[in-house]
Parts: C-alpha cells; sequence; structure tokens
C-alpha cells in the first residue's frame, strides 16, 4: 500500500495541494510543506486512538458512515466554487477529536516549520482533515477493515510501516508538543538536523527545511 507521503506526490495530491491553497489563501510551496508535516502527524494520532478498542470502533464507525472515500471522487466540485462550510466544520470536528489538547500545540509546531501562522495551518487542516479521512475510508472499504488490527493495519500502511524510530519519535514529539517552546526546540533540532539524508519522513522534511 502506498503511504500517505506517496499520495501527496500523486497527480491526486497535486491537486489537493493547489485546491487547499486556493480554498485557504495560502502559498501553494507553504501549503505543501504544512501537509507534508501534518499528514504523518495526523495518521500517527489516529493509530494512537485506534489503539483501544473503544476509539477504533469510533473511527470505523465514522469511515463507515460519513468518511466513505467519495470526497476524493470529485475534488473539482470540493475546491470548485470554494470548499464548502460544512466540510471545514467538519474538518475542525475531526482535528479536535484527533488531536484533542494537542491540536494548538501541533499547529505552533508545523506553523514555524513553514513559515506561516498557526491560524493559516488551522485552516489548511480544516480542509485536509476530511479529505484525509477520506482516503483512509476508501482504502478501509478497499481493504474491508473491519476490526481493530485492521484499522491499525490500515493506518500503519500510509505512515510507512517501516519508518525508522527517528521518524516514529519526531511524530511523537510533534503529537506532545504543548506550545512551550521546549518540545518545538526540540523538534526543529530533529527537522533541520541529522536527517538530511535519510529516508521518509525524516529525511523528507530535513530537505525541505534544511535549505
Amino acid at each position: 500500500m502506498a503511504g500517505i507521503l506517496d499520495l501527496l506526490n500523486s497527480d491526486i495530491g497535486k491537486t489537493i495541494i493547489s485546491g487547499v491553497s486556493g480554498s485557504t489563501g495560502t502559498d501553494q510551496d507553504k501549503t505543501s510543506s504544512v501537509l507534508t508535516m501534518a499528514l504523518p502527524v495526523l495518521m500517527k494520532a489516529m493509530e494512537r486512538n485506534a489503539s483501544t478498542p473503544e476509539g477504533a470502533a469510533g473511527l470505523m464507525g465514522a469511515l463507515s458512515s460519513k468518511h466513505d472515500g467519495s470526497i476524493l471522487d470529485n475534488l473539482g466540485g470540493l475546491f470548485g466554487g470554494g470548499v464548502d462550510d460544512n466540510v471545514k466544520n467538519d474538518g475542525a470536528k475531526i482535528l479536535s477529536h484527533v488531536l484533542g489538547s494537542k491540536q494548538q500545540g501541533v499547529e505552533q509546531v508545523i506553523g514555524q516549520k513553514a513559515g506561516l501562522d498557526a491560524g493559516s495551518v488551522a485552516n489548511i487542516l480544516k480542509v485536509a482533515a476530511p479529505i484525509l479521512m477520506g482516503v483512509l475510508g476508501k482504502q478501509a472499504s478497499q481493504n474491508n477493515a473491519s476490526s481493530q488490527s485492521d484499522i491499525s493495519g490500515l493506518l500503519g500502511g500510509l505512515l510507512g510501516g517501516s519508518s525508522s524510530q527517528n521518524e516514529q519519535s519526531f511524530l511523537e514529539k510533534i503529537l506532545d508538543a504543548d506550545g512551550d517552546g521546549s518540545v518545538i526546540d526540540d523538534v526543529a533540532g530533529m527537522v533541520l538536523g541529522g536527517n538530511k539524508n535519510s529516508g521518509g519522513i525524516g529525511g523528507l522534511l530535513g530537505g525541505m527545511f534544511g535549505k
């Protein structure tokens, strides 16, 4: 299964990046940077939530009832006349549910790295979250995911199940960001530090922000 970052590099990913950029009035390169950092973080947070039977059941319920992947079938319509407020409200609910009290810290860290204020990051994520859920919903139905282990495996696969310890710890650190500055410094060191030549998320972030 292709990882979530492979999706961003595909044709559909380019459509998503340009659509989100246009609908939020944010520079396309910065939008791409935000999504490259944020989508793995959201997936990691969902993976955490799905590690309990209640969390997994809640996620599967959302995927089967509302987020079945159909949003991906008409991205032109989604972005065409500006993104519908219902989609953004839905995105806000998803972020609140998935990230909980970490949401502001995550938005601050990503904003600092992408050169945007946290409010702009929040706007991007509100549009991106329902699309991410749609990707997950489509994968779940294609793979007939019906149990906690199915959904955990799906999330792990989209995260690129074999990602290194460095990347896992980077994602965990971002999720534990409480906005006090210290974790942000650690994450900055990790992103800008020695990961530039390694593959995966760490290398990608190092390459992006180490220029």
